[in-house]
């Protein structure tokens, strides 16, 4: 069990560090897709930020709750972009970006739903 834990926050860190190499060096995909929905340059590199903070969190298995709820949010806001506005092929990549965010959500969907005690507690001592 815990190497299948290890396995399920390497999956979307390594998914999402591999991308920011893309998001940074401004590659025709990410330009085209942040164009597409009017965020480009600032949508990128910001998302390229959170994703890389993401990916930090996921590593630090102390930390990893907050990487995952912070990777489900950006993914799920991947995911939608590309049902409603981009369409799930992007530049003829056969959908590989769209199913990596899916991967990626459903990886850190299943570390927050296996971590949620954790927010509990944090919250608890917050109130």
């Amino acid at each position: 069990m815990k190497t299948f834990n290890l396995l399920v926050r390497l999956i979307p860190a390594i998914i999402m560090l591999q991308t920011l190499f893309f998001k940074f060096s401004g590659a025709a995909e990410s330009v085209y897709i942040f164009s597409s929905i009017g965020i480009e340059p600032w949508g990128r590199i910001g998302t390229g930020i959170l994703e890389l903070v993401a990916s930090a969190l996921l590593l630090l298995n102390r930390k990893a709750i907050w990487g995952a709820i912070l990777g489900v949010g950006l993914m799920f806001g991947a995911v939608v972009t590309h049902l409603f506005l981009l369409g799930i092929e992007i530049m003829g990549d056969g959908g590989q970006l769209f199913f990596m965010a899916l991967a990626t959500m459903v990886c850190c969907a299943w570390i927050v739903y296996q971590r949620r005690g954790e927010i509990s507690m944090v919250l608890q001592t917050v109130i």
